[in-house]
């Protein structure tokens, strides 16, 4: 079977930022690794995000790219709303795997749309949009990574405040 080598390298390029193994440390999935709920629902201060809204934000972004990519209407996103979606509370443990879930699911969904592109597809204009295939799947890369490492300092500044604030 013919590959298409800028295809394969931006499918490399998506998997590396969420799933697969890479040399600069942990990407999205990895980033969400161990995470319970009650610490993925977890926010450094009033108004600012968590790690949970992370992975939400990531998926739901996942899934904004399919979109553009396959044609599809809006509306069909498993959760109700769009970018910044609330999480439930109390924080469940079940909510937070079938959010972690979503999330691999818009990937694959992802994935799947884009290894069906030839090299030429990457240079034509998303459906409806104005950035093209391949600047659109290297965003969603770049964007996995961002959110990956805001992940990670959350679990820090987490790990920093909590036994501060076991003292009083």
């Amino acid at each position: 079977m013919f590959r298409n080598p800028a295809t394969v390298s931006l499918l490399a390029m998506l998997d590396e930022a969420y799933d697969r193994r890479s040399w600069h440390g942990p990407n999205l999935r990895g980033s969400l690794r161990g995470l319970r709920a009650a610490e993925a629902a977890w926010r450094p201060a009033r108004g600012r995000h968590n790690a949970w809204e992370l992975a939400v934000h990531a998926a739901y972004w996942k899934y904004a790219a399919w979109r553009r990519l396959t044609g599809e209407k809006r509306g069909s996103f498993a959760r109700e709303g769009s970018n910044w979606l609330a999480i439930r509370s109390p924080p469940a443990e079940a909510a937070w795997r079938k959010d972690l879930d979503l999330l691999a699911e818009c990937h694959r969904q992802l994935r799947e749309a884009a290894s069906r592109l030839g090299d030429a597809d990457l240079d034509r204009p998303t459906p409806g949009g104005q950035e093209t295939i391949g600047r659109l799947l290297r965003g969603v890369a770049a964007h996995d990574l961002y959110h990956a490492g805001q992940i990670q300092l959350l679990r820090r500044l987490r790990a920093v405040r909590r036994p501060a604030s076991r003292k009083s």
